[in-house]
């Protein structure tokens, strides 16, 4: 059973980082160019036993302008304007997979956006088929995609499931019609469930439903009955997301009146409520905000210590190279991240040059590796051993990250953590607040070069 302390929280909770990278993706610069990519590229794929391959296609349109939304997308009605975009996409991978190793196998592929079922089924159908033509994807193990319940027929579903795809993900949010109609997202429960039925017909191994907590006119009872219907679904996973209000960041986020949100001690009884009615339920608690099935590979992952996190968030395929595609996407492998252009109009003019569409990225420094593997550790394993980085990095740890030790000696004494012969155990509790901990570990906070605005952590 787990009961989640509220006042420990609420103590320690504040604005971070949630660390699908480090460094952080403010920390990328435009000086780091298309060359830079394309040279590390290159470099990253000579020699022998190179790592797999995880691929992401950034597929951003959508129907509708959910207020919440905090992703990069563009809401469009012009067909010609998507068929447009998907033909540049195939620039792109024409363009990557040119400097790919040929033997190199494709483990994990994934369609995020927006909505990618925006695309109508014949689309799905041919750029499915053009990734396998382009990459070895005869033995993925995993190949998910975000799908909208709103547009979705089951001819959508039918040609993911032909194009190789065995993962949903679909978003709910919330069941409350009046929080649907304040976020401008109706979405019934009957069109939840014929979806979901549609998706085990089919076959597919999992299906991930997400929650949000924090929505306006959101409150303890009303989410309590969402949370019940999502139970009698019976997901596989769920993800139980933090309402990030940054309107500072997207703008449409000014849509929601400001009073209509729940205050910060109402937020934090309706993650107590719904994360111990989960667990209570049978849902293995992974870590922040996601939740599974005790036999799902997220759940055997976390036990195994296999979990990995990156931007698509938690993963079970660690060590991999990722390459993502199509406007804003962010690829990680060798020493660097890179990121792509936010325009279409730029992502085009680039792609016709046949350059790769690089925006903005960054090299690690020896110091961002380390710590890099420190916070992966924590944020995968909820456990650190000091010794195991002693030996993999040649330094002493408790001298490199003092000031980081230092600063959790209260999360030490409100059991959040607890460090024992070398060995750094975070709680359940503490999995709340676990990009909390890993900020200690931040080079960037620690130096005072972090001048970027988060969202809060829980």
């Amino acid at each position: 059973m787990l009961e989640i302390d509220i006042n420990l929280i609420k103590k320690h909770a504040k604005p971070g980082p949630r660390y699908t990278s480090y460094p952080t993706a403010p920390h990328f610069h435009e000086s780091f160019t298309p060359d830079n990519f394309r040279d590390e590229t290159i470099r990253t794929n000579q020699g022998a036993n190179l790592p797999d391959l995880s691929l992401y296609f950034h597929l951003p349109f959508c129907d509708t302008l959910c207020y919440f939304c905090g992703c990069n997308m563009i809401v469009t009605h012009n067909r010609d304007r998507i068929s447009r975009y998907i033909g540049y996409l195939k620039k792109e991978i024409d363009l990557i997979s040119s400097f790919i190793s040929a033997d190199r196998e494709t483990v994990q592929l994934h369609w995020g956006g927006g909505t990618p079922t925006h695309l109508n089924p014949d689309e799905i159908t041919d750029l499915a088929a053009y990734i396998h033509d382009r990459f070895d994807c005869k033995n993925v193990m995993e190949a998910g995609c975000e799908i909208d319940p709103r547009e979705l027929t089951k001819n959508h579903l039918e040609a993911l499931k032909d194009g190789g795809f065995n993962r949903i993900s679909m978003g709910v949010q919330d069941f409350n019609e009046k929080v649907q109609r304040s976020v401008n997202r109706i979405q019934p429960e009957d069109m939840t469930r014929q979806v979901v039925e549609w998706v085990r017909d089919l076959g597919f191994q999992s299906i991930n439903l997400d929650l949000i907590y924090g929505l306006p006119l959101q409150t303890i009872g009303s989410f309590e009955e969402t949370v019940d219907t999502i139970i009698d679904i019976s997901p596989d996973r769920i993800a139980l997301f933090n309402f990030a209000h940054v309107p500072w960041m997207k703008k449409h986020q000014k849509l929601i009146q400001l009073e209509d949100l729940p205050v910060a001690e109402e937020k934090l009884h309706i993650l107590k409520m719904a994360t111990e009615k989960l667990v209570e339920t049978g849902y293995v608690f992974i870590g922040m905000d996601h939740f599974s099935k005790p036999d799902d590979e997220l759940a055997v992952a976390l036990k195994e210590k296999k979990l990995y996190r990156n931007f698509q968030g938690y993963s079970t395929h660690a060590g991999t190279d990722l390459y993502a595609m199509g406007i804003t996407s962010i690829s990680q492998f060798g020493r660097i991240y890179a990121q792509n252009v936010k325009k279409e109009k730029e992502y085009f003019a680039m792609l016709d040059k046949r350059m790769l569409p690089t925006a903005k990225g960054c090299y690690l420094t020896d110091d961002d590796m380390l710590r890099r593997f420190v916070i992966t550790k924590l944020m995968c394993d909820f456990e650190l051993q000091f010794g195991l980085v002693e030996e993999k990095f040649d330094i002493d740890f408790k001298t490199y990250f003092a000031w980081g030790l230092t600063n959790l000696k209260e999360m030490i004494e409100g059991e959040l953590i607890a460090v024992k012969n070398g060995v750094m155990k975070v709680t359940k509790t503490g999995r709340f607040l676990i990009r909390n901990i890993a900020m200690n570990f931040d080079g960037y906070i620690e130096r005072k070069e972090d001048h970027s605005r988060y969202s809060r952590t829980v």
